[in-house]
């Protein structure tokens, strides 16, 4: 008799609904067929276990397993429980009142019969509604994460026989149903984090507004102690609130990488991602045999920060240069091409200097000569060249720490963020893909960041001055933009001009001496 249901495979952040059939017929042997990994193989003997924990049993017949379309490799321990109950159906062990093949089934199996939970389900639920699955039947502890789609039954079962008794019409377990709107909207605006705590550092919390309004990449250099990791864990705090279509990419994303946790549903906060120095840069673009997501795509919609930039291997930093300017990631391997969205701010962090004391106002930097040019060139240009905001961090002298004076909120900051990025949406509403300045192409700065010859004059001065490079032009327009939006104003004044300027301090000749 043959017994057939569905389930998925996930291929970057996307779901493919795949066949599984079962057919129980005369001769011996079990066999498996559909381009199948080991792990997926391996589902036979935790199958047979769990079937014989519950008094059912294992077909002695020939037993074919068909996993379609073969064509596409199929692995994870997901398929051991629709395996399990056309195991069942095909030899006659379960009554039906449900039909197996109304629904997505999916689930690993532990050898007392056990659903563990599974890796991808926001993007499979997504796929079953758009195929018109009347529901999914899935581990209880990715229940409410499915259950963020609306108009399918997401059916959660705790064991193979919870499943067996929904089959059969001898359970009343209830679809899972979330208030995804009231969720999302309830906990966006929970941060652990917040500016008011921050006693001092005003200039670098203005550079740090000014980041988040243009949604520009920025760079702190500054000596041990200075504030700077204090001061990017914030970042997350003052950035807009996730839009609903954002908060759904971010989650699939999360979710295809098991980054969700146990009764986990919507991302409705922005990423922060701070990474190791000694991280590989597969485990930062993503990649792998079976492509998974890296660093910088669970940093989409958010903040990627980089601590001690330096210290990260050189091909590591490489690597996200054309990330940086696409906002996505292609991974590419024989037989498929993923892609990944990578659409983040990147905040990083450096000493000035290996002993971390260069242009310190108290202590003396011990480096010899050449040495702090040499830890700076660790940084490639082009990928300096990609990072629009470059603060200088001092330290926070007593009488600003001991003050009692109260900060300027998370929110109140947020608040001027979120009507500079208002503007910055009408600006660009006819343009596809690019909602911020810190996105416009060159052909879009000379057309939008027209300046006054008084500007004109002033950054003449400022570029012959102060040594800045070419590649600091574009860069100064593009801040002096975010700037103006910030106060408000329609055009660039030479005040926004002169604030975005100071800015660019890697950019300055002899900056290291």
């Amino acid at each position: 008799m043959l017994a057939k249901t569905y389930g998925s495979a996930v291929y970057g952040v996307d779901a493919t609904i795949t066949t599984i059939e079962v057919n129980v017929a005369q001769g011996m042997g079990f066999y498996m067929v559909g381009l199948a990994d080991s792990s997926v193989k391996e589902s036979q003997q935790r199958v047979e276990a769990s079937l014989k924990y519950y008094g059912y049993k294992m077909p002695r017949q020939k037993l074919v397993v068909n996993l379609a379309p073969a064509d596409i490799r199929k692995e994870g321990s997901a398929y051991d429980l629709p395996i399990a109950l056309c195991v069942l159906q095909s030899s006659e062990q379960l009554n039906c009142q449900h039909n197996l093949e109304d629904y997505i089934i999916l689930g690993e199996l532990s050898l007392d019969g056990i659903l563990r939970p599974i890796k991808g389900v926001l993007p499979i639920a997504i796929e079953a509604r758009k195929q018109g699955y009347k529901g999914f039947v899935l581990p209880a502890e990715n229940a409410h994460e499915a259950a963020i789609v609306n108009n399918i039954d997401v059916i959660p079962v705790e064991t193979l026989t919870d499943a067996i008794a929904f089959f059969e019409g001898k359970s009343d377990v209830q679809p899972i149903v979330v208030d995804t709107r009231d969720l999302f909207f309830t906990s966006q605006n929970e941060y652990d984090a917040d500016f008011e705590h921050v006693q001092g550092q005003e200039n670098i919390k203005r550079a740090l507004e000014i980041t988040a309004a243009g949604g520009h990449n920025a760079i702190m250099i500054g000596p041990p102690g200075a504030g700077k990791t204090m001061l990017a864990k914030r970042i997350p705090s003052i950035l807009p609130p996730l839009s609903l279509p954002e908060a759904l990419e971010t989650t699939k994303i999360h979710s295809v990488a098991g980054k969700l946790g146990k009764r986990a549903t919507l991302v409705s906060r922005r990423p922060f991602r701070a990474p190791h120095h000694s991280i590989s840069d597969v485990a930062l673009v993503g990649g792998g045999s079976f492509p998974q997501p890296g660093e910088i795509s669970l940093a989409h919609n958010g903040v990627l920060f980089l601590d001690e930039l330096p210290e990260f291997k050189r091909s590591v930093l490489e690597v996200m240069r054309q990330p940086l300017e696409e906002r996505r990631v292609t991974i590419s391997r024989a037989k498929m091409t993923v892609e990944f969205p990578a659409n983040f701010m990147l905040i990083a962090s450096m000493n000035p200097c290996p002993c971390g004391y260069y242009n310190h106002p108290e202590k003396q930097c011990v480096c010899g000569q050449g040495v702090v040019q040499k830890y700076l060139n660790k940084i490639s240009g082009p990928l300096l060249d990609r990072i629009d905001l470059h603060v200088e961090v001092t330290p926070v002298s007593f009488d600003q720490i001991a003050s009692t004076r109260k900060s300027e909120s998370s929110e109140q900051i947020r608040t001027r963020v979120i009507k500079a990025r208002d503007m910055q949406t009408e600006r660009f509403k006819n343009s596809k893909e690019i909602y911020s300045n810190a996105m416009m192409s060159p052909e879009m700065v000379k057309e939008i960041c027209q300046i006054s010859d008084p500007g004109k004059a002033l950054l003449r001065t400022a570029m012959e001055r102060l040594g800045l490079s070419a590649r600091a032009y574009d860069r100064i327009l593009k801040v002096s933009r975010t700037i103006a939006d910030l106060a408000g104003s329609a055009d660039i004044q030479v005040q926004h001009l002169a604030e975005a300027i100071q800015y660019r301090s890697l950019d300055r000749e002899n900056w290291a001496g």
